[in-house]
């Protein structure tokens, strides 16, 4: 099951219910989300990541990316690979 937070002070995306619609979320505290072996993050219309997706799993982490994808949200670090950014192994915005 992937962790997922809203990150205090920040406006969720106006595709937010789209993601949880998509993907089997379980909510949980910031701090739990963080702890997770692989993040993601999503941003905003303003540029800021806004909601954060952990995964225990490589498998778990990577149907969420596809999951995201499908929604046609792009990530950032996709040329990446292996490289975090903002703490955040993908993070997906909306082109």
């Amino acid at each position: 099951m992937l962790k997922t937070t809203l990150i205090d002070g920040f406006t969720p995306a106006k595709f937010d219910n789209q993601i949880s619609g998509n993907l089997l979320l379980e909510t949980a505290p910031e701090d739990d989300v963080r702890a997770q072996k692989f993040l993601i993050g999503v941003r905003n219309e303003d540029g800021d990541i806004y909601r954060l997706i952990g995964a225990t799993k490589h498998n778990s982490f990577t149907n969420a990316v596809e999951e995201l994808e499908d929604l046609e949200l792009t990530d950032e670090l996709a040329d990446m690979e292996g490289t975090t950014h903002e703490g955040c192994d993908a993070i997906f915005r909306q082109e």
